[in-house]
């Protein structure tokens, strides 16, 4: 919750660029509600995303009620379908509804071209309904690099060899989503694609804010959405058991970079994801929303 200070005092100025602070007279007359956070599940292991995420999101005071969406146009077969039935809405039941936040999430499919994707068009719709529906949108990973796609024509390109591990990033701008964070930002990545940098340069709509010597642009702003192509939500076991899941199937898999000790994952990047996405729902969502949505 915000530190609530007088606006005369000197430290209020200062504190506003990194910290989550208001004035004593707005704070006398605030309404409180609940954030309503929209979650594109586009992860095929939606359970187990669901969990990566929501831990995220309770580590927040801020109250935030949240809705599930998968897709229409493609359901996977790795969730069970009485969990989707139970706990999910389709894009028809919430397309008249606005959000405070929205997230959307990363999927497997980088070997296809986004226009191949079996549910390309149905995310085409949602990302537009975010932009002008929701407050904020945080994209993720592939879910990145689809909305840098559509929304600014970045092109994702294939890297020679998949980017897997934990790897350190330095902070290109000042942000108030990094605000707290150290100077040096460990996140993992597990992706075989990238985005087109040169596209970035000549974006100014676009400002980068984590960029690392080996994981490149990893994170971008506009005026309103974020854009990350790692995965901060992670849990200590994920890398593994995708490594894990990789070599059972013969497939060619290097060990995670940066993340195992002694055969044991260690983790490494939890205190940076949970003040990003803490950030994130203070100054992107709960700060800019408006009390009627």
């Amino acid at each position: 919750m915000p530190l609530i200070v007088p606006e005369n005092i000197p430290a209020f100025s200062i504190l506003q660029k990194w910290a989550f602070v208001m004035g004593d007279k707005r704070a006398l007359s605030q309404d409180i509600r609940p954030l309503r956070v929209l979650i594109c599940n586009l992860m095929p292991t939606k359970i187990e995303t669901e969990n990566q995420i929501l831990s995220l999101l309770g580590n927040s005071a801020l109250q935030v009620e949240i809705t599930l969406l998968a897709t229409k146009s493609y359901v996977g077969k790795n969730t069970p379908l009485n969990h989707l039935e139970r706990f999910y809405v389709n894009f028809k039941d919430i397309k008249h509804t606005r959000f405070d936040g929205a997230i959307v999430t990363g999927a497997p499919i980088e070997h296809l071209d986004f226009e191949s994707v079996k549910y390309w068009r149905e995310l085409v719709e949602i990302m537009d309904f975010l932009k002008e529906s929701c407050t904020s949108t945080m994209y993720l990973c592939w879910g990145a690099m689809a909305g840098l796609y559509h929304f600014y024509g970045i092109e994702k390109i294939a890297r020679k060899s998949k980017l897997f591990g934990v790897f350190p990033h330095l902070q290109k701008s000042q942000d108030v989503l990094l605000g707290g964070l150290d100077d040096l930002v460990l996140m993992p990545h597990s992706r075989h694609s990238h985005i087109n940098e040169k596209q970035v340069a000549q974006e100014n709509a676009l400002s980068v804010l984590l960029q690392g010597k080996q994981s490149g642009i990893s994170a971008l702003k506009d005026s309103k959405d974020i854009f990350i192509l790692g995965h901060p939500e992670y849990t200590r076991e994920t890398l593994l058991g995708e490594y894990e899941r990789d070599r059972a199937k013969g497939l060619e898999i290097a060990v995670p970079k940066n993340y195992l000790k002694n055969g044991k994952p260690v983790l490494s990047w939890r205190s940076s994801a949970s003040v990003i996405f803490t950030n994130w729902l203070n100054f992107y969502v709960y700060q800019n929303t408006p009390y009627e949505l």
